[in-house]
């Protein structure tokens, strides 16, 4: 009989020892990492990441975006925490600990003696919203209770030209420079006298003046370019009364084209009724000493809305940004799924008193996996309990025996001093139905997809020439 002999050049792991309990162990390493940060007393991290850019939070989308996760395994669970963030926009954390915590039970079934098929065996393979109509400005200064909301557009931009402020603003947008046309070809001009030189500059000011005045006289007062403004055609916008704002992003453009429905021009032709937009001032403002143009709309119902972050330093503002981020996406969730389950571990300890009484009316080796399923679940409330300083067992255990009497809505009490469980409910503590279903999706398939590997083989990196090692001043003339 013929041995498969693996090739001796790659390294590989097999079998139980080194690679299962290898890539459970990675994955366990990296869930606790995140898992201290979980709930509203998590920890935060501190994380410098390869550009040496310093980052301080509680948010595990962040964190493993940052950090760069080497080890196969627990990329998978990486990968599928980013799938929560994509599919939901929140609720990644919860990702990674559940896997975490599977993976762990996992091993312990599996050092029972329960092979790797029979652990696994349980597991079965609307709105509209656009989260981009949400825009974050954030100003250094004051505290985060001064952030504010505005409906419309906020840059950090100054004016270019003389008018600082106009009521019921007409907007042209372009995307050009706004400046005069410029031949492709060069051409060369014999002046032969003063009155010659006079003329020739005369006729490229005319017709400068002639665009900007057909740009006011159509109607509209403000100017939005995307490219640089002229010294001149900044004199002429200021005889006409012209307010001029500079945006360099394309993106900022489009957005505020579609904040004040207007159409993007792509040279300094006079706008029509149509492509002009509207808002009801744009004005020049100073928030600590931060320069805004404000594109601001009276009615509630616009396109866009801006939220003004300030705080003291950059992290922190940051750190609120990523807030705001998973509030407006768990907005998005509820906009196609309006159903909503009690937060603080409810939910959790429900499922697992659930399952655990299914596990128990199977027969066979499968009751051990259901079990341990169900014992999974348990690592929300405990960790939302450990990062608040308290026993998570009496926590888990008073949580057990409120549920056995029916109370399904009772969760941990976080705000309590010591270890106290409510109604959540009645506190308002509530998590969406899709983030909590995704979550325990991508984290069960990912814990699977870990456990069903039994092989890890590693290519070599591809030969070629090494890089000569000799002397380091070869391409250095010799004087010799």
């Amino acid at each position: 009989v013929k041995k498969h002999v693996p090739l001796p050049s790659l390294p590989h792991y097999s079998g139980l020892e080194e690679a299962v309990y290898r890539n459970i162990q990675a994955c366990k390493e990296l869930a606790q990492t995140t898992r201290t940060a979980y709930g509203p007393n998590g920890m935060n991290k501190m994380v410098i990441n390869h550009l040496e850019k310093l980052f301080v939070t509680n948010d595990a989308a962040t964190i493993l975006r940052e950090l760069e996760v080497q080890h196969p395994a627990a990329k998978m669970l990486v990968m599928a925490s980013h799938m929560q963030e994509q599919e939901v926009g929140d609720g990644t954390n919860f990702v990674l600990v559940f896997a975490g915590v599977l993976l762990e039970l996992a091993e312990d079934l599996l050092r029972m003696g329960l092979s790797v098929s029979e652990a696994i065996s349980i597991l079965p393979d609307s709105g509209h919203f656009n989260v981009d109509n949400i825009r974050v400005c954030k100003i250094v200064g004051a505290g985060i209770s001064a952030s504010s909301v505005l409906h419309g557009m906020v840059f950090k931009k100054e004016t270019e030209g003389d008018v600082t402020s106009v009521k019921d603003a007409k907007i042209a947008v372009y995307s050009c420079p706004f400046d005069g046309m410029i031949t492709e070809t060069k051409g060369t001009v014999l002046i032969k006298n003063a009155e010659e030189l006079m003329n020739f500059s005369k006729g490229e000011e005319n017709l400068m003046d002639l665009q900007v005045k057909a740009i006011a006289d159509s109607g509209a007062n403000v100017v939005v370019t995307g490219g640089k403004v002229a010294d001149m055609a900044l004199h002429y916008a200021n005889k006409y009364n012209l307010m001029l704002v500079r945006l360099n992003s394309k993106w900022d453009l489009r957005r505020l084209c579609k904040t004040v429905g207007a159409t993007a021009l792509p040279r300094l032709t006079p706008p029509t009724l149509e492509e002009m937009g509207h808002c009801n001032s744009v004005y020049l403002s100073e928030v600590g000493d931060t320069q805004v143009v404000v594109f601001k709309h009276e009615k509630e119902d616009g396109a866009i809305s801006t939220i003004l972050i300030r705080g003291s330093t950059d992290n922190l503002m940051d750190d609120i940004e990523r807030a705001v981020d998973d509030g407006v996406n768990t907005f998005k969730v509820l906009t196609r799924d309006k159903r909503l389950v009690p937060g603080g571990g409810a939910t959790e300890i429900e499922l697992a008193k659930q399952i655990t009484s299914y596990g128990e009316t199977c027969p066979g080796l499968d009751q051990y996996a259901i079990k341990k399923f169900a014992e999974a679940f348990e690592a929300i409330p405990r960790a939302l309990a450990e990062n608040s300083g308290v026993k998570a067992n009496e926590v888990i255990s008073k949580l057990y025996a409120v549920h056995q009497e029916g109370k399904k809505n009772v969760g941990f009490d976080i705000e309590a001093e010591a270890a106290a469980v409510k109604d959540m409910l009645e506190a308002g503590v509530l998590d969406t139905y899709l983030g909590k279903f995704w979550g325990i999706k991508l984290a069960t398939n990912a814990a699977v997809t870990v456990l069903r590997v039994d092989q890890i083989i590693m290519a070599k990196p591809a030969g070629g020439p090494k890089p000569p090692s000799g002397k380091k001043d070869w391409d250095e003339d010799q004087n010799d």
